[in-house]
């Protein structure tokens, strides 16, 4: 307005045209961040670390011929019998076998099987037991100790004499249903970890329940009865159970080992080698006829263990009465029995069986599959056999499964005479009544009397 140029419209746009420029320009970084990794790219991260080379190649090469089983050679046999796991998957599963073994550093490792979950599954390595391994104390012991504990600390309570009946103390390490050692993982590359060893308890409380697995070891199991532990120890307790019944190997290739020991219980597993003159047996035999399979694992008892203990010896109780409350022993069969002696569930045989391939039977494998145990499979040619499970951990229970019933409800106090109620009395009694008490009362004032005037004469 003052200058008044000749183009005033001109610089009048061109000054608007700033202005707009300056209110549009953008102060932050063109460059965006990186999203977070995803769950698939920090999963091929942990795999990544399975194909990196070991450090040591001398000593890896040993600890794979000594320890390490060939799970190629497992996924060949599986492969032909036409189950088990793809092919990457079980090079994936081969390589976290190594990693635990350079980890663990056992005497033998061995892929166990694969237990399916609702929500991720659980990879199983069965490991021997070693022999300088810190036994562990059981939850109700500790809670047990501490109770104690506090019981000393505070003023003495009234306690109850209940007496809690004996409990079947659990196996020792490298014995029964704690023979082995098992390591899970829910993904191969993922992190191994040791489950506890198992007790009588867990496992007579397993035989109860039909529960799927979650992949959470520290899920809490909740069921009827109840369950004495979380996923992690209803986890290995299945698997003591799977392993006693679908371990299962040709005729003679195991043999006894022939001890002289007066003690009964020392019958564990550690009476059976590999027999080196075992020649095989072909395939087709061992798929006609079951006898040519045997259990290699012990059976586990009504009382959750492989040997049967004696809980009524510690117990404080007369001796003529010991013969007759003596229990009876509980007996299983032995190691090494056929398959053929199994018994048979909802009227179908245990185990079925076939011919991996019908047009080269010389070459076929002898396949079993577990009835009673879905999932499980044995596969034998020549002079090598494999077991594997893979399924949801659970037994056939039948068409349908229903829960036990609760126990019937305890009675609050023994019924007798000494507890029972008397009837209310009629008027006529309750009149009587009054008045025999009347006379009572009346009668001892007078005694009282003539009490105290004897005193005052004395």
């Amino acid at each position: 307005m003052e200058e008044r140029p000749e183009n005033a419209v001109d610089t009048f746009e061109k000054m608007s045209l700033e202005l707009k420029e300056d209110s549009l320009k953008i102060t932050e970084s063109t460059l965006r961040d990186l999203p977070d990794p995803s769950a698939a790219a920090a999963e091929l991260e942990q795999q990544r670390l399975l194909f990196s080379p070991p450090a040591d190649t001398t000593v890896n090469e040993e600890l794979e011929e000594t320890a390490l089983s060939n799970v190629n050679k497992t996924a060949f046999y599986l492969e032909e019998a036409g189950v088990g796991l793809s092919r990457q998957e079980m090079q994936k599963i081969f390589l976290a076998l190594r990693q635990l073994v350079e980890q663990e550093k056992p005497q033998q490792c061995r892929l166990w099987g694969k237990i399916l979950g609702t929500e991720s599954n659980y990879i199983v390595a069965e490991t021997p037991h070693e022999e300088e391994v810190e036994q562990e104390l059981s939850t109700e012991e500790q809670t047990e100790e501490e109770m104690e504990n506090v019981d000393e600390e505070k003023d003495p309570l009234p306690r109850s004499v209940y007496t809690r009946p004996p409990v079947a103390p659990k196996e020792a390490a490298g014995t029964g249903a704690n023979k082995f050692v098992y390591y899970v993982c829910n993904k191969p590359g993922q992190a191994w970890v040791r489950l506890p060893s198992v007790s009588p308890a867990q496992i007579a409380v397993a035989r109860q329940i039909n529960r799927f697995f979650t992949g959470r070891l520290d899920s809490v199991v909740l069921s009827y009865p109840p369950f004495p532990g979380n996923e992690a120890n209803y986890l290995r307790a299945q698997i003591a159970r799977i392993s006693a019944g679908t371990q299962i190997s040709p005729f003679d290739f195991y043999q006894l080992i022939e001890k002289e020991s007066d003690e009964e219980n020392e019958a564990l597993l550690n009476n059976y080698e590999i027999n080196a003159d075992f020649e095989g047996i072909s395939a087709s035999e061992m798929v006609k006829d079951m006898a040519n399979w045997v259990h290699h694992a012990y059976h586990i008892l009504p009382q959750g263990r492989c040997t049967w203990v004696n809980l009524a010896a510690n117990l404080d109780t007369e001796e003529e009465d010991e013969e007759a409350n003596e229990p009876e022993p509980e007996v299983g069969p032995p190691i090494l029995t056929a398959v053929s002696h199994d018994a048979e569930m909802f009227d179908c045989p245990p185990w079925s069986s076939w011919l991996s391939s019908t047009l080269t039977p010389h070459y076929a494998l002898a396949v079993l599959r577990s009835v009673l145990w879905p999932g499980a499979y044995a596969c034998a040619h020549a002079k090598e056999f494999v077991n594997i499970y893979i399924g949801r951990g659970l037994k056939c229970v039948g068409e349908e499964y229903s829960p036990p019933l609760p126990p019937p409800p305890q009675e609050e106090y023994p019924i007798g005479s000494e507890v029972t109620e008397e009837l209310d009395p009629q008027v006529e009694e309750e009149q009587a009544l009054s008045l025999e008490g009347q006379q009572e009362a009346s009668e001892g004032t007078v005694e009282s009397e003539e009490d105290d005037e004897d005193e005052d004469d004395d």
